[in-house]
């Protein structure tokens, strides 16, 4: 099939490139206007533009994709079908009706679940088991057409929304031939999304990294890596932004021997761990603080830090932070 695609960030990237490695043709890749990024502010074409020009496919940039002109330039390349990812535009009815085919799009959810723009970090935030790679037959709304063709990836405990797009990434990769070949045999079956079962993953910005120290440590955790790479998740120390970088969840009980550990040591003058019952552990207090781990006080539970960035700095270990910072029980994390 003669294919035009509709792509932006790497996530795209990666489904082009397996279409170009396939029987299929690309002829035009569509992709947003190249924007400035970094100090520099000079502008930087997109994954999808890297990937296409690199193969020698023409790309098309139009500002709005709605417009008359672009409607026009799009309707030249006679394309059998649309494959759109990540793209960036909503396209109108005449887009959509335009190739024989009409247009598909490859989500990163197994939708109606997580529709819109970051499913892949607020499933891990939400504790999901599963999430997958969902093909759909594009309509008006957002991410609401017609299931084409799933499948499910497994979400691990110690899943990041690093590794979990490139598990995802490879998916799409894969899945998407799959679809195509089907589509153009006639061997698919869609079927409509049940939009009481629908939930939306609203899109990431950096303030929803800061640390709600009121929330319980499992939820505080899995912030943690469902934002790593980007947006981070930080807290505050001494009026300078810390990131947190890697954690787990401590219960009561690891706590409580952790500070008999302590005082035992303490005893013998050799403490390392310190830990004090003397101040009320509420949310975002230093609970306890020993060689390489701070434990700070959630709504539930706690949170086991071991590795940071202060502002600043460089990303270290939670050993090597105290080495060079003095951070007590009963200090407290946040503004």
């Amino acid at each position: 099939m003669k294919i035009l695609f509709m792509g932006t960030p790497d996530f795209a990237a990666g489904i082009l490139e397996s279409i170009i490695e396939s029987r299929h043709e690309v002829i035009c890749a569509v992709t947003q206007e190249d924007k400035p990024k970094g100090r520099s502010d000079k502008p930087i074409a997109s994954a999808v533009k890297e990937c296409a020009l690199s193969h020698g496919i023409p790309v098309f940039q139009p500002h709005r994709i709605k417009d008359a002109k672009a409607v026009e330039e799009l309707r030249k390349y006679d394309a059998d079908i649309f494959v759109v990812a990540a793209y960036g535009q909503i396209l109108s009815k005449e887009i959509l009706d335009m190739p024989k085919y009409g247009c598909i799009n490859t989500h990163a959810s197994l939708l109606p679940k997580y529709r819109g723009a970051a499913p892949i970090q607020w499933a891990i935030v939400d504790g999901e088991e599963k999430t997958g790679v969902t093909v759909m037959q594009m309509d008006e709304g957002l991410d609401t057409g017609d299931i084409l063709y799933v499948k499910e990836v497994d979400i691990t405990c110690e899943e990041t929304g690093e590794s979990l797009f490139n598990k995802l990434e490879i998916c799409g990769k894969e899945l998407i031939i799959e679809a195509l070949d089907r589509i153009e045999k006639g061997d698919i079956n869609p079927i409509k999304q049940n939009s009481a079962e629908a939930t939306y993953a609203r899109i990431l910005n950096k303030q929803m990294g800061e640390i709600d120290w009121n929330k319980t440590a499992v939820e505080i955790e899995r912030q943690i890596r469902g934002f790593t790479p980007w947006p981070g998740t930080f807290t505050y120390f001494n009026g300078k932004l810390l990131k947190i970088l890697k954690a787990d969840v401590a219960g009561p009980e690891e706590i409580a021997a952790q500070k008999e550990t302590g005082r035992n040591a303490s005893d013998k003058g050799t403490a390392e761990l310190s830990g004090i019952n003397i101040f009320k552990e509420r949310p975002g207090i230093a609970a306890c603080v020993s060689g390489d781990v701070v434990y700070a006080a959630t709504g539930k539970d706690y949170l086991k830090i071991t590795r940071v960035q202060l502002e600043g700095k460089k990303k270290m270990d939670v050993r090597d932070f105290l080495l060079g910072f003095k951070l007590n029980p009963g200090d407290r994390l946040g503004k």
